[in-house]
């Protein structure tokens, strides 16, 4: 490792592998404590994917990992994910980081994923030529206060169900279908994604039906997540989508989950509804693009 003192403090830099998982764990959930964000961060997968690609370089103090950011080179554009110790933070370590893994992404274009998203990261990025592509709120809703939503005239809800999986997708296809950026997988990938799910919920799932049956909307929960939420262009705008939720809800808290999360992008107008029904801000993520000239 190197020893550096000036500028930042007595710190060490080296490598970490799979070793240190631990050790990012903490600095992940110090993050998270800090700033909000994705708390699947802290969790063993998505901690791996994110903090243990192709090469990863961390920095120590006394022992403790108070910094790190990995890197996942040789394919375009190349990805990045770094974190610093809210007690670290304002002293030139993110931006030697950002340093290393632009040198490590050499020719290709370079994409910072950050699940526990800070303006400090956000200011630094843009002055390293960074474009933020994506960004959503982390919501969570106290399921000790359930919200009063009345069901809409005409329509009822059943859970999921293998059988109706096909008409789950469906559903999922038209509501979604007009969004921006929309890419459409088949329903084979997309039930497939489900199935291999093991905290999948379909008995907490949901399609809701209009007064002929007709599939009119959507709900998918994942472990005590909100996971996704659609409904039909012609049905919009007639609480469907609250009184999805609100089941939703409702059911997570008859199953003793002390609270249900859900992620919103930025521009998608749902999160009124959302914030509406108690859900509350629990942070940000977001991702990053620099393209080489």
């Amino acid at each position: 490792m190197e020893r550096v003192g000036a500028g930042v403090g007595a710190v060490s830099w080296g490598e970490v592998g799979e070793g240190d998982l631990g050790a990012l764990g903490e600095l992940a959930q110090a993050c998270l404590s800090a700033d909000g964000g994705l708390p699947l961060f802290g969790r063993t997968p998505l901690l791996r994917a994110r903090l243990l690609q192709g090469r990863t370089l961390g920095v120590w103090h006394d022992g403790g990992l108070i910094a790190a950011v990995s890197v996942g080179a040789g394919r375009e554009p190349a990805t990045s994910t770094g974190l610093v110790h809210p007690a670290w933070r304002g002293r030139g370590l993110g931006g030697r980081l950002l340093d290393w893994a632009g040198e490590q992404a050499e020719d290709a274009d370079l994409l910072l994923t950050t699940e526990s998203w800070s303006p400090g990261a956000e200011a630094l990025f843009a002055a390293r030529g960074f474009e933020r592509t994506f960004a959503e709120w982390v919501l969570r809703h106290d399921l000790t206060d359930l919200p009063a939503v009345a069901r809409p005239e005409g329509v009822r809800i059943e859970p999921v169900t293998w059988d109706n999986g096909p008409e789950l997708f469906e559903t999922y296809r038209a509501s979604f279908a007009d969004r921006p950026g929309f890419s459409e997988p088949t329903a084979e990938e997309w039930l497939g994604e489900l199935r291999e799910d093991d905290e999948y919920r379909p008995e907490l799932s949901m399609i809701a039906r209009g007064p002929d049956g007709a599939a009119v909307g959507f709900l998918n929960v994942i472990d005590n997540w909100i996971d996704q939420v659609g409904v039909v262009p012609g049905w919009r705008g007639r609480r469907v989508g609250a009184y999805l939720v609100g089941s939703a809800l409702r059911s997570l808290a008859g199953d003793q989950a002390g609270a249900a999360w859900l992620c919103v992008n930025d521009n998608n107008p749902a999160a009124a509804l959302y914030r509406r029904l108690g859900f509350r801000d629990a942070g940000r993520r977001a991702r990053y693009l620099r393209r080489r000239p």
